[in-house]
């Protein structure tokens, strides 16, 4: 039985370095470094969801009502960060994309399709038999991803 990791709270890169990474991609677009945008990093980072532009435009506003933080400006900012593997993206066809930060290690998704619930795991035999089967067929992998879909167990007992 393969051994299953779900636990991610530990993150891979500390936000300061994050934060000035951050900075960096900005200054090279030649973008203003906001508060706002920071408040946007700072939401994925503190959080362990998976979060649609909305979804996180709304914690924003939620934990800082004072800052007037723009949908469009929420949009940019993910753009920006995923062009620049910051952030990586969950693609929902018609219902738009979900977001996570990229510097966690990493791992798979199972995507339920009734409530589009999010379970990360990590399998270790699953990840060593996909590098095994592209060095079997000659192929150089440079990352992988594998997103799962189906009914969660919650759904499923409805």
């Amino acid at each position: 039985m393969p051994t299953v990791t779900t636990d991610f709270n530990d993150r891979t890169i500390e936000y300061e370095q994050l934060l000035n990474d951050f900075k960096s991609l900005l200054k090279k677009n030649s973008l203003k470094f906001t508060i706002q945008r920071e408040v946007i990093l700072e939401t994925l980072y503190n959080s362990d969801e998976h979060l649609t532009p909305e979804s996180l435009h709304h914690l924003i506003q939620e934990k800082f009502p004072d800052l007037k933080t723009g949908i469009a400006t929420v949009y940019r900012t993910l753009s920006l960060l995923e062009d620049s593997n910051m952030v990586t993206s969950l693609s929902f066809g018609a219902q738009g994309k979900k977001y996570e930060l990229g510097a966690k290690n990493h791992h798979d998704h199972l995507i339920c399709t009734e409530c589009g619930n999010i379970t990360e795991f990590v399998d270790e035999q699953i990840e060593t038999r996909q590098h095994h089967i592209a060095d079997e067929l000659g192929f150089k992998m440079l990352d992988h991803s594998m997103q799962i879909y189906g009914i969660c167990e919650t759904c499923q007992q409805k």
